[in-house]
Protein backbone atom coordinates (compact mmCIF):
# COMPACT_ATOMS: atom_id res chain seq x y z
CA UNK A 1 0.00 0.00 0.00
CA UNK A 2 1.31 3.74 -0.90
CA UNK A 3 2.66 5.68 1.88
CA UNK A 4 -0.75 6.47 4.31
CA UNK A 5 -0.21 10.29 4.10
CA UNK A 6 1.69 11.47 1.43
CA UNK A 7 -0.74 12.73 -0.97
CA UNK A 8 1.65 15.22 -3.03
CA UNK A 9 1.06 16.22 -6.13
CA UNK A 10 -3.15 16.17 -5.00
CA UNK A 11 -4.27 19.20 -3.13
CA UNK A 12 -7.75 17.93 -3.49
CA UNK A 13 -9.99 15.52 -4.33
CA UNK A 14 -13.14 15.91 -5.97
CA UNK A 15 -16.33 13.80 -5.90
CA UNK A 16 -17.87 13.66 -9.60
CA UNK A 17 -21.40 12.33 -9.62
CA UNK A 18 -24.60 12.13 -11.77
CA UNK A 19 -27.03 14.42 -9.57
CA UNK A 20 -30.59 14.11 -9.06
CA UNK A 21 -33.62 16.06 -8.50
CA UNK A 22 -34.56 17.24 -4.80
CA UNK A 23 -38.34 17.94 -4.83
CA UNK A 24 -41.31 17.56 -7.54
CA UNK A 25 -40.07 20.98 -9.05
CA UNK A 26 -36.63 19.88 -10.00
CA UNK A 27 -37.95 16.37 -11.80
CA UNK A 28 -38.28 18.09 -15.44
CA UNK A 29 -35.56 20.73 -15.29
CA UNK A 30 -33.18 17.65 -14.57
CA UNK A 31 -34.19 14.73 -16.88
CA UNK A 32 -34.05 18.08 -19.33
CA UNK A 33 -30.42 18.32 -18.24
CA UNK A 34 -29.92 14.04 -18.65
CA UNK A 35 -31.21 14.51 -22.25
CA UNK A 36 -30.22 17.99 -23.73
CA UNK A 37 -29.49 18.10 -26.86
CA UNK A 38 -31.74 14.84 -27.63
CA UNK A 39 -34.85 17.09 -28.62
CA UNK A 40 -37.13 14.82 -25.95
CA UNK A 41 -40.54 16.65 -25.46
CA UNK A 42 -41.38 18.28 -21.85
CA UNK A 43 -44.21 15.74 -21.97
CA UNK A 44 -42.56 12.95 -22.52
CA UNK A 45 -39.97 13.94 -19.74
CA UNK A 46 -42.98 14.20 -17.40
CA UNK A 47 -43.61 10.75 -18.13
CA UNK A 48 -40.39 9.31 -17.74
CA UNK A 49 -40.66 11.48 -14.16
CA UNK A 50 -42.86 9.38 -12.61
CA UNK A 51 -40.47 6.99 -11.11
CA UNK A 52 -39.27 10.27 -9.48
CA UNK A 53 -42.47 11.66 -8.68
CA UNK A 54 -43.06 7.63 -6.99
CA UNK A 55 -40.69 9.23 -4.27
CA UNK A 56 -41.80 12.69 -3.63
CA UNK A 57 -40.08 13.96 -6.11
CA UNK A 58 -36.67 13.04 -4.86
CA UNK A 59 -33.97 11.00 -5.99
CA UNK A 60 -32.05 9.47 -3.32
CA UNK A 61 -28.22 9.88 -4.72
CA UNK A 62 -27.59 13.38 -3.82
CA UNK A 63 -28.49 12.25 0.22
CA UNK A 64 -26.02 9.39 -0.66
CA UNK A 65 -23.24 11.53 -2.25
CA UNK A 66 -23.93 13.50 1.14
CA UNK A 67 -23.02 10.87 3.93
CA UNK A 68 -20.30 9.84 1.45
CA UNK A 69 -18.51 12.60 2.01
CA UNK A 70 -18.81 12.93 5.69
CA UNK A 71 -17.28 9.36 5.83
CA UNK A 72 -14.86 10.07 3.34
CA UNK A 73 -14.10 13.52 5.19
CA UNK A 74 -13.98 11.17 8.29
CA UNK A 75 -11.55 8.87 7.04
CA UNK A 76 -9.02 11.71 5.83
CA UNK A 77 -8.93 13.68 8.86
CA UNK A 78 -8.20 9.83 11.08
CA UNK A 79 -5.55 9.62 8.74
CA UNK A 80 -3.83 13.41 8.82
CA UNK A 81 -5.04 14.16 5.31
CA UNK A 82 -7.35 17.18 6.35
CA UNK A 83 -4.26 19.62 7.97
CA UNK A 84 -3.55 22.58 6.04
CA UNK A 85 -1.40 20.71 3.77
CA UNK A 86 -4.08 18.16 3.44
CA UNK A 87 -6.30 16.87 0.70
CA UNK A 88 -9.74 19.05 1.10
CA UNK A 89 -13.07 17.00 -0.57
CA UNK A 90 -15.18 18.71 -3.01
CA UNK A 91 -18.51 17.61 -4.89
CA UNK A 92 -20.00 18.35 -8.12
CA UNK A 93 -22.61 16.89 -10.42
CA UNK A 94 -22.89 16.55 -14.03
CA UNK A 95 -27.12 17.02 -14.21
CA UNK A 96 -27.82 19.11 -10.92
CA UNK A 97 -26.79 21.29 -7.96
CA UNK A 98 -23.97 21.68 -6.92
CA UNK A 99 -22.92 21.57 -10.66
CA UNK A 100 -19.56 20.87 -11.90
CA UNK A 101 -18.75 23.53 -13.12
CA UNK A 102 -19.37 25.62 -10.06
CA UNK A 103 -17.41 23.43 -8.01
CA UNK A 104 -14.11 23.89 -10.45
CA UNK A 105 -14.86 27.04 -10.03
CA UNK A 106 -14.88 27.32 -6.33
CA UNK A 107 -11.61 25.00 -6.47
CA UNK A 108 -9.69 27.31 -8.26
CA UNK A 109 -10.69 30.22 -6.48
CA UNK A 110 -9.57 28.59 -3.21
CA UNK A 111 -5.70 27.81 -4.91
CA UNK A 112 -6.54 24.20 -5.97
CA UNK A 113 -4.17 22.98 -8.33
CA UNK A 114 -3.94 19.44 -8.92
CA UNK A 115 -6.90 18.02 -8.48
CA UNK A 116 -7.92 14.66 -8.14
CA UNK A 117 -11.28 13.31 -9.82
CA UNK A 118 -13.35 10.68 -8.34
CA UNK A 119 -16.59 9.50 -10.24
CA UNK A 120 -19.35 7.69 -8.80
CA UNK A 121 -18.90 4.96 -11.48
CA UNK A 122 -16.43 1.83 -11.19
CA UNK A 123 -16.68 0.17 -14.40
CA UNK A 124 -15.53 1.39 -17.65
CA UNK A 125 -17.91 2.57 -20.18
CA UNK A 126 -18.53 5.59 -22.15
CA UNK A 127 -21.43 7.11 -19.87
CA UNK A 128 -19.61 5.47 -16.55
CA UNK A 129 -16.11 7.15 -17.44
CA UNK A 130 -15.36 9.16 -20.82
CA UNK A 131 -18.92 11.02 -20.86
CA UNK A 132 -17.30 12.21 -17.11
CA UNK A 133 -14.20 13.13 -18.68
CA UNK A 134 -16.43 15.17 -21.29
CA UNK A 135 -18.06 17.00 -18.70
CA UNK A 136 -14.65 17.51 -16.96
CA UNK A 137 -13.18 19.20 -20.46
CA UNK A 138 -17.16 21.31 -20.76
CA UNK A 139 -16.00 22.95 -17.68
CA UNK A 140 -12.15 23.47 -17.89
CA UNK A 141 -13.53 25.23 -21.04
CA UNK A 142 -15.92 27.06 -19.46
CA UNK A 143 -13.35 28.34 -16.99
CA UNK A 144 -10.75 29.26 -19.50
CA UNK A 145 -13.28 31.72 -21.23
CA UNK A 146 -13.63 32.94 -18.14
CA UNK A 147 -9.96 33.75 -17.84
CA UNK A 148 -9.38 31.67 -14.86
CA UNK A 149 -6.13 29.74 -14.30
CA UNK A 150 -6.73 25.74 -14.97
CA UNK A 151 -6.32 23.31 -12.76
CA UNK A 152 -4.67 19.78 -13.41
CA UNK A 153 -7.38 17.43 -12.94
CA UNK A 154 -6.99 13.64 -13.15
CA UNK A 155 -9.36 11.08 -13.15
CA UNK A 156 -8.80 7.97 -10.42
CA UNK A 157 -8.86 4.35 -11.75
CA UNK A 158 -11.92 2.42 -12.03
CA UNK A 159 -12.27 0.53 -8.85
CA UNK A 160 -14.75 -1.95 -9.54
CA UNK A 161 -12.18 -4.96 -8.10
CA UNK A 162 -10.50 -2.90 -5.25
CA UNK A 163 -11.12 -4.67 -2.05
CA UNK A 164 -13.12 -1.91 -0.35
CA UNK A 165 -15.88 -1.99 -3.17
CA UNK A 166 -16.31 -5.50 -3.50
CA UNK A 167 -16.03 -6.68 0.06
CA UNK A 168 -19.16 -4.69 1.21
CA UNK A 169 -20.81 -6.08 -1.46
CA UNK A 170 -19.99 -9.71 -0.22
CA UNK A 171 -21.46 -8.99 2.97
CA UNK A 172 -24.51 -7.38 1.33
CA UNK A 173 -25.04 -10.78 -0.42
CA UNK A 174 -24.36 -12.89 3.02
CA UNK A 175 -26.81 -10.70 5.35
CA UNK A 176 -29.54 -11.31 2.08
CA UNK A 177 -29.20 -14.68 2.06
CA UNK A 178 -29.72 -15.16 5.89
CA UNK A 179 -33.22 -13.25 5.57
CA UNK A 180 -34.13 -15.43 3.48
CA UNK A 181 -36.56 -18.66 5.14
CA UNK A 182 -34.31 -21.36 5.31
CA UNK A 183 -36.18 -24.16 3.47
CA UNK A 184 -35.38 -21.76 0.48
CA UNK A 185 -31.97 -20.35 1.54
CA UNK A 186 -29.45 -23.16 0.08
CA UNK A 187 -31.32 -23.30 -3.28
CA UNK A 188 -31.44 -19.45 -3.52
CA UNK A 189 -30.02 -18.04 -7.27
CA UNK A 190 -27.68 -15.15 -7.02
CA UNK A 191 -28.82 -11.88 -10.33
CA UNK A 192 -25.95 -9.59 -10.33
CA UNK A 193 -27.76 -6.64 -11.45
CA UNK A 194 -25.99 -3.82 -14.02
CA UNK A 195 -27.17 -0.78 -15.53
CA UNK A 196 -27.99 -1.79 -19.54
CA UNK A 197 -26.17 -0.14 -22.17
CA UNK A 198 -26.06 -0.41 -25.76
CA UNK A 199 -24.61 -3.28 -27.13
CA UNK A 200 -22.38 -1.14 -29.34
CA UNK A 201 -21.15 0.73 -26.83
CA UNK A 202 -20.77 -1.88 -24.54
CA UNK A 203 -18.40 -3.72 -26.73
CA UNK A 204 -16.27 -0.88 -27.26
CA UNK A 205 -15.85 -0.02 -23.62
CA UNK A 206 -12.56 -0.14 -22.56
CA UNK A 207 -8.99 0.35 -23.99
CA UNK A 208 -9.42 -0.20 -28.34
CA UNK A 209 -7.35 -3.66 -28.39
CA UNK A 210 -9.90 -5.08 -25.96
CA UNK A 211 -13.11 -4.36 -27.84
CA UNK A 212 -15.50 -6.62 -29.23
CA UNK A 213 -18.19 -9.20 -27.31
CA UNK A 214 -19.33 -6.63 -24.57
CA UNK A 215 -15.78 -5.01 -24.13
CA UNK A 216 -14.55 -4.33 -20.54
CA UNK A 217 -17.97 -3.29 -19.75
CA UNK A 218 -19.26 -6.87 -19.26
CA UNK A 219 -15.77 -8.35 -18.63
CA UNK A 220 -15.59 -6.53 -15.60
CA UNK A 221 -18.66 -7.08 -14.23
CA UNK A 222 -18.71 -10.99 -14.87
CA UNK A 223 -15.02 -11.17 -13.05
CA UNK A 224 -16.79 -9.29 -9.68
CA UNK A 225 -20.19 -11.21 -10.00
CA UNK A 226 -18.17 -15.17 -9.87
CA UNK A 227 -15.17 -13.48 -7.38
CA UNK A 228 -18.38 -12.73 -5.14
CA UNK A 229 -20.31 -16.09 -5.75
CA UNK A 230 -16.91 -17.78 -5.12
CA UNK A 231 -16.32 -16.09 -2.00
CA UNK A 232 -19.93 -16.36 -0.81
CA UNK A 233 -19.26 -20.19 -1.53
CA UNK A 234 -16.17 -20.41 0.76
CA UNK A 235 -17.65 -18.55 3.78
CA UNK A 236 -20.96 -20.49 3.38
CA UNK A 237 -20.29 -24.23 2.00
CA UNK A 238 -23.29 -23.38 -0.36
CA UNK A 239 -22.33 -23.05 -4.21
CA UNK A 240 -24.97 -20.64 -5.56
CA UNK A 241 -25.87 -20.31 -9.13
CA UNK A 242 -25.79 -17.32 -10.78
CA UNK A 243 -26.05 -14.76 -13.62
CA UNK A 244 -25.42 -11.03 -14.58
CA UNK A 245 -28.38 -9.75 -15.59
CA UNK A 246 -29.32 -5.70 -16.53
CA UNK A 247 -31.97 -3.13 -15.37
CA UNK A 248 -32.97 0.36 -16.27
CA UNK A 249 -33.03 0.12 -20.23
CA UNK A 250 -33.68 3.86 -21.56
CA UNK A 251 -33.02 3.49 -25.15
CA UNK A 252 -35.29 3.12 -28.57
CA UNK A 253 -36.97 -0.65 -29.00
CA UNK A 254 -34.94 -1.23 -32.35
CA UNK A 255 -31.59 -0.51 -30.65
CA UNK A 256 -30.05 -3.65 -29.00
CA UNK A 257 -28.92 -3.41 -25.45
CA UNK A 258 -27.51 -5.91 -23.05
CA UNK A 259 -29.88 -8.75 -21.76
CA UNK A 260 -31.20 -10.53 -20.02
CA UNK A 261 -33.76 -7.40 -17.89
CA UNK A 262 -34.15 -8.83 -14.36
CA UNK A 263 -37.74 -9.23 -14.41
CA UNK A 264 -37.62 -11.45 -17.31
CA UNK A 265 -34.85 -13.04 -15.67
CA UNK A 266 -37.13 -13.86 -12.66
CA UNK A 267 -39.74 -14.94 -14.68
CA UNK A 268 -36.96 -17.98 -16.30
CA UNK A 269 -36.12 -18.85 -12.76
CA UNK A 270 -39.45 -18.99 -11.29
CA UNK A 271 -40.49 -21.04 -14.25
CA UNK A 272 -37.21 -23.41 -13.86
CA UNK A 273 -38.14 -24.04 -9.97
CA UNK A 274 -35.50 -21.80 -8.33
CA UNK A 275 -36.77 -21.41 -4.91
CA UNK A 276 -35.73 -17.54 -4.00
CA UNK A 277 -33.36 -14.85 -5.78
CA UNK A 278 -31.23 -12.39 -4.21
CA UNK A 279 -30.54 -9.23 -6.47
CA UNK A 280 -26.90 -8.37 -6.17
CA UNK A 281 -26.51 -4.72 -7.50
CA UNK A 282 -23.27 -4.53 -7.92
CA UNK A 283 -23.04 -2.42 -10.88
CA UNK A 284 -24.33 0.12 -8.68
CA UNK A 285 -21.99 2.64 -5.81
CA UNK A 286 -25.39 3.76 -3.71
CA UNK A 287 -28.58 2.66 -3.71
CA UNK A 288 -29.93 5.58 -6.54
CA UNK A 289 -32.90 5.96 -8.24
CA UNK A 290 -32.38 3.19 -10.56
CA UNK A 291 -32.12 0.79 -7.47
CA UNK A 292 -34.91 2.15 -5.68
CA UNK A 293 -37.23 1.94 -8.34
CA UNK A 294 -36.35 -0.85 -10.78
CA UNK A 295 -34.70 -3.56 -8.18
CA UNK A 296 -37.43 -2.51 -5.23
CA UNK A 297 -40.46 -1.31 -6.73
CA UNK A 298 -40.60 -3.02 -9.70
CA UNK A 299 -38.66 -6.30 -9.63
CA UNK A 300 -39.44 -7.18 -6.60
CA UNK A 301 -43.20 -6.50 -7.55
CA UNK A 302 -42.81 -9.13 -10.26
CA UNK A 303 -41.25 -11.13 -7.97
CA UNK A 304 -44.44 -11.01 -5.95
CA UNK A 305 -46.77 -11.92 -8.36
CA UNK A 306 -44.50 -14.93 -9.49
CA UNK A 307 -44.52 -16.42 -5.87
CA UNK A 308 -41.10 -16.34 -6.20
CA UNK A 309 -39.25 -15.74 -2.64
CA UNK A 310 -36.86 -12.28 -3.29
CA UNK A 311 -34.08 -10.25 -1.41
CA UNK A 312 -32.32 -7.19 -2.55
CA UNK A 313 -28.59 -6.86 -1.15
CA UNK A 314 -26.81 -3.83 -0.31
CA UNK A 315 -24.86 -1.20 -2.59
CA UNK A 316 -21.58 -0.38 -0.56
CA UNK A 317 -22.97 3.42 -0.01
CA UNK A 318 -20.80 4.92 2.62
CA UNK A 319 -18.79 1.80 3.94
CA UNK A 320 -16.16 2.74 5.65
CA UNK A 321 -13.87 0.36 3.94
CA UNK A 322 -15.18 2.51 0.59
CA UNK A 323 -13.56 5.51 2.47
CA UNK A 324 -10.38 3.37 2.56
CA UNK A 325 -10.79 2.26 -0.87
CA UNK A 326 -10.84 6.16 -1.73
CA UNK A 327 -7.74 7.11 -0.12
CA UNK A 328 -5.59 4.05 -1.13
CA UNK A 329 -6.60 4.97 -4.90
CA UNK A 330 -5.46 8.26 -4.58
CA UNK A 331 -2.12 7.41 -2.27
CA UNK A 332 -1.17 5.22 -5.29
CA UNK A 333 -1.73 7.56 -7.63
CA UNK A 334 -0.14 10.48 -6.05
CA UNK A 335 2.87 7.85 -5.49
CA UNK A 336 2.81 6.93 -9.13
CA UNK A 337 2.73 10.88 -9.77
CA UNK A 338 5.62 11.01 -7.78
CA UNK A 339 7.66 8.39 -9.48
CA UNK A 340 7.59 5.75 -7.32
CA UNK A 341 6.81 1.93 -7.99
CA UNK A 342 3.16 1.22 -6.40
CA UNK A 343 1.23 -1.93 -6.10
CA UNK A 344 -2.28 -1.57 -6.94
CA UNK A 345 -4.84 -3.53 -4.98
CA UNK A 346 -7.01 -5.36 -7.00
CA UNK A 347 -9.02 -8.49 -6.61
CA UNK A 348 -10.57 -11.37 -8.51
CA UNK A 349 -8.66 -12.66 -12.14
CA UNK A 350 -8.29 -8.94 -14.03
CA UNK A 351 -5.63 -6.85 -13.46
CA UNK A 352 -5.83 -3.46 -11.54
CA UNK A 353 -6.91 -0.74 -14.28
CA UNK A 354 -4.97 1.99 -16.00
CA UNK A 355 -4.37 5.36 -14.26
CA UNK A 356 -4.59 7.26 -17.83
CA UNK A 357 -7.45 6.44 -20.12
CA UNK A 358 -5.53 5.64 -23.28
CA UNK A 359 -6.46 6.87 -26.53
CA UNK A 360 -9.70 4.96 -28.25
CA UNK A 361 -10.91 3.86 -24.56
CA UNK A 362 -14.68 3.91 -24.65
CA UNK A 363 -15.21 6.27 -27.49
CA UNK A 364 -18.27 8.51 -28.28
CA UNK A 365 -20.13 8.50 -30.72
CA UNK A 366 -19.44 12.11 -31.87
CA UNK A 367 -16.22 12.90 -30.98
CA UNK A 368 -15.43 15.29 -28.38
CA UNK A 369 -12.57 16.63 -25.98
CA UNK A 370 -12.23 14.75 -23.40
CA UNK A 371 -9.87 15.76 -19.90
CA UNK A 372 -8.00 13.50 -17.93
CA UNK A 373 -6.96 10.82 -20.49
CA UNK A 374 -4.01 10.45 -23.09
CA UNK A 375 -6.37 12.16 -25.90
CA UNK A 376 -6.97 15.26 -23.19
CA UNK A 377 -6.80 18.83 -24.39
CA UNK A 378 -5.54 20.16 -20.89
CA UNK A 379 -2.68 18.77 -19.21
Amino acid sequence: MPDQSDAAPYDALLLLSFGGPEGPDDVVPFLENVTRGRGIPKERLKEVGQHYFLFGGVSPINELNRALLDTLRKDFAEHGLDGPDGVPIYWGNRNWAPYLTDTLREMVADGRRRIAVLTTSAYASYSGCRQYRENLADALATLDAEGLELPRVDKLRHYFNHPGFVRPMVDGVLKSLAELDEGVRAGAHLAFTTHSIPTAAADTSGPADGHGDGGAYVAQHLDIARLIADTVREQTGTEHPWQLVYQSRSGAPHIPWLEPDICDHLEELHGAGAPAVVMVPIGFVSDHMEVLYDLDTEATAKAAELGLPVARSATVGSDPRFAVAVRDLLLERAAAERGRAVERCALGALAASHDVCPVGCCPARAPRPAAAGADSPYV
